[in-house]
């Protein structure tokens, strides 16, 4: 890739650029776009050009703001689908903009690279808002003092491994209600033992997309029933595979006897509380300045 080539290409006042976009989905899959009138390949990906994605003007601040840009585009069957972006398949898809000669693509410059924010639909086309990367330096940082561990489980500070047998199972579905309730046959762990876990589809047209556990129990029949605070943006029907990992409440007992992973607490289990704080001294009692538990 030659910046410099395309600099002088650029000085010649007679040039031949377009413009071409990647996003990365979440899940992996790479689309390719160009305003060009012919697919170009660079970098592994085919940018395609009849997807009718159009790129507006990209506007760069020196400040921590968000970078102005937007991307309009119809959908189609064979690229960009209304139920892809209904399910979330495109949240947070990681999004790169090259400016480019597309005699010689060696010759071309990366001009913006950043996430997709929100994306609104109407009359079959869609609006997607284009975030930069100073938009991470914008949210709040640092540890919070509390007494709940402030890890993700299974993440780099909580270090536990969720493959280890009995924390994480794959199950068919025997039953499925509004993509919401999900009604499964194995006998596995106790009640409650999933809850503020997470299930992710493994199969079907809900594939990749995951939810949040609310409710972990048996029903009057026996069969386990996984209930998640929001329905997925996919139909699940009886079948298809999902992989549930077990939940966390965040509590130093519950890292200690469920996880045996105390030593990777992220939490301050004995900090005061406000009740304790706001407390005002007695005359009556022992008053030596010791604690008062």
């Amino acid at each position: 890739m030659s910046r410099d080539a395309l600099e002088a290409h650029l000085q010649t006042g007679v040039t031949n650029v377009c413009r071409c976009w990647a996003v990365i989905r979440t899940d992996g899959d790479v689309l390719g776009f160009t305003d060009h009138d012919g697919d170009l390949s660079f970098d592994g990906i085919t940018f395609r050009a009849e997807t009718g994605l159009t790129p507006m003007a990209i506007s760069h601040t020196t400040g921590l703001s968000v970078d102005n840009s937007e991307a309009l585009g119809a959908l189609t069957d064979s690229a960009l689908t209304e139920d892809d972006i209904e399910a979330g398949r495109f949240d947070g898809a990681e999004v790169k903009s090259w400016l480019v000669n597309w005699q010689d693509t060696q010759e071309r410059l990366l001009r913006f690279r950043g996430t997709i924010g929100e994306i609104r639909r109407t009359g079959g086309a869609f609006n997607a808002e284009l975030r930069g990367l100073t938009e991470a330096l914008n949210q709040v940082q640092g540890r919070v003092y509390q007494k709940l561990c402030g890890a993700v489980l299974g993440d780099g500070q909580c270090g536990f491994d969720l493959t280890t047998p009995g924390f994480s199972y794959d199950l068919t579905l025997v039953a499925v209600t509004d993509a919401q309730v999900f009604h499964v046959a194995q006998d596995m762990s106790s009640e409650h033992w999933f809850e503020r876990g997470q299930l992710k589809v493994l199969t079907g047209d809900a594939q990749g997309l995951s939810g949040l556990i609310k409710h972990d129990r048996f029903d009057d029949d026996g069969m386990r029933v996984i209930e998640l605070w929001q329905p997925l943006g996919a139909d699940v029907t009886a079948g298809d595979t999902v992989r549930v990992t077990a939940g966390c409440d965040r509590r130093s007992e519950t890292c200690q006897n469920r996880f045996s992973n105390l030593l990777n607490f992220r939490g301050f289990p004995d900090i005061p509380g406000e009740d304790w704080l706001m407390r005002v001294p007695v005359k009556a009692g022992n008053n030596t300045g010791g604690s008062r538990r």
